[in-house]
Order: C-alpha cells, then sequence, then structure tokens
C-alpha cells in the first residue's frame, strides 16, 4: 500500500502521528532536549524574528486566499494556495525552532515615552493575552490544520465532501487566521513598538 493510500483509508491515524511529531518537536526544544539547533547571536534571532513574521505574514495571505478560491469554487486554487500557507508554516516552525534553540525568546518592555506608555499597566497584559491566544491557537490548530492537509492530498476532488475536510477546512482557517493574525499584530509591538529584553 503507498502513503497516499495508507493515508486515504486511515488519515485520523495519519493525523495524529504526524501532529504528535510536530510537538515533540516544539516541546523538546523548549525543554531543551533537542539539542539539533546550533548556536546563534542577537543579530541571527532579530533577523528570525524580522523573517518570521514576514513568513506569518504571507502564511496569512495565502490561507485568505485559500478560502477565498473555495467559497468561488476554484478548487485547484484553493489547493494550491492551503498547501502554499502549509508549507509556509512548515518553515516558520524551522525558523522558530531554530531561534528558541539556538538563540533566546525576547520580553516586551514599555518604557516611558513610548506610545501608550502611561497606559502600561492596560497596555502589557493586553499584549500578553494576544501572545497567549496566538500560542494556544498554534498549538490546537495542529491537527485540525494537519487533518485537512491530510484528506485533501489522500482523496480526490469529488471525494471530500464526504469526509471531515469541510468542517475541517473551515476550523483550520479560523484557529489559523487569528493565531498568524495576533503572531504578526505581537511581533509589531514587541519588535518595532515597544523594546525588549532577551529572556
Amino acid at each position: 500500500m503507498t502513503i497516499r493510500g495508507y493515508a486515504h483509508a486511515h488519515p485520523r491515524r495519519v493525523t495524529a502521528v504526524v501532529s504528535a511529531v510536530g510537538y515533540a518537536l516544539v516541546l523538546g526544544t523548549f525543554a531543551g532536549v533537542l539539542p539539533v539547533f546550533p548556536a546563534i547571536g542577537e543579530q541571527t534571532v532579530l533577523l528570525l524574528s524580522d523573517a518570521i513574521a514576514v513568513i506569518n505574514t504571507c502564511a496569512l495571505s495565502a490561507l485568505l486566499l485559500g478560502y477565498y478560491f473555495v467559497k468561488r469554487g476554484r478548487i485547484r486554487a484553493h489547493r494550491a494556495a492551503m498547501l502554499t500557507a502549509f508549507a509556509l508554516i512548515l518553515l516558520f516552525l524551522v525558523a522558530y525552532l531554530w531561534k528558541v534553540g539556538g538563540g533566546f525568546e525576547k520580553e516586551i518592555v514599555i518604557e516611558q515615552g513610548q506610545f501608550l506608555a502611561a497606559y502600561a499597566g492596560v497596555v502589557h497584559p493586553l499584549y500578553l493575552a494576544m501572545l497567549a491566544i496566538h500560542i494556544l491557537l498554534s498549538a490546537l490548530a495542529v491537527p485540525v490544520v494537519v487533518h485537512a492537509v491530510v484528506l485533501g492530498l489522500s482523496h480526490d476532488v469529488a471525494e471530500l465532501p464526504d469526509t471531515d475536510h469541510p468542517l475541517a477546512g473551515k476550523l483550520a482557517v479560523a484557529s489559523w487566521s487569528l493565531s498568524l493574525a495576533l503572531g504578526v499584530v505581537t511581533y509589531w509591538l514587541l519588535n518595532h513598538v515597544y523594546s525588549w529584553v532577551p529572556r
């Protein structure tokens, strides 16, 4: 049996395995038990931060285009846009894990004289809430996104309406889009509106 044939017969199993590998990579990197990323300096961390924001913006654009295309029945364009978005998220994952595993994360600092600094007691918790929602949705969206992709790649177009693909796709677009949008907003706040210190 081919990989596509197995995924066609057992899409949920394939989704579970791929999702588990993704979670293990992320958790292993954060826990420091997967020291596979070479150490990088501050300039590389900054470059990766900017690159991640560009990747996420492109992924969000591709995702919204994919949604637009499927609503108009342009299935091939929808498939191309969604696979582009998925490839960009894989690229994001590599860049993000390299930034964290080889470098460091940043913590926001609101300094006097910066935008709405007088309201730092409100802005800081709001930033943390947006970041928390971004991270939570990123984590929760993984199996939904993977399931939609597995179904899309393993089934013919005519079969997809009779699978979980339409529902998984809607959930994936909603959660993934909000996560990506919040990721871009928090990037701008952290890197271009306020200051930061290594964490």
